[in-house]
C-alpha cells in the first residue's frame, strides 16, 4: 500500500534514516530537533513512530539493556523496504514540485 506522508511522519521517517542503528525515540527527538528547528515532544515521536510501524514503514527491536537507564533496554527502529519506498516516492514529490521555483524559495 502507498502512503503519502504528512510532514511530521516525513520528519520522523527522515531521523531514522539519519540516525541509523541509533534511531530510538529520544535520539529521533533530538535529531528532528537540531536539524529542523521544530521542538517535538518525545509523546509525539513515540506516537509516529507506532503509526509508521503498524502501517509497515518501520521495524522495532528491543536494544541490549543499559546502565543508564537503570538496566532497561531501548526501543530502536530502522525503516523498512515499504518505508524507503514510501520515503523515496514523497521526497520526489517535494522535489519535482520545487523544481523551477524562484530560488526564494528553494534554499533555506
Amino acid at each position: 500500500m502507498e502512503y503519502n506522508l504528512g510532514e511530521f511522519e516525513l520528519l520522523v521517517l527522515l531521523a531514522v534514516v539519519r540516525l541509523g542503528e541509533d534511531a530510538y525515540g529520544v535520539s529521533v527527538q533530538r535529531e528532528i530537533a537540531s536539524c529542523s528547528g521544530r521542538d517535538a515532544s518525545f509523546a509525539a515521536v513515540y506516537t509516529t513512530l507506532s503509526r509508521l510501524e503498524g502501517k509497515g514503514l518501520v521495524d522495532s527491536f528491543q536494544g541490549a539493556p543499559t546502565p543508564e537507564r537503570g538496566g532497561r533496554s531501548k526501543k530502536h527502529f530502522t525503516l523498512t523496504r515499504s518505508g524507503r519506498a514510501t520515503l523515496q516516492r514523497n521526497l520526489r514529490a517535494i522535489r519535482s514540485m520545487t523544481q523551477g521555483l524562484d530560488p526564494q524559495w528553494s534554499t533555506p
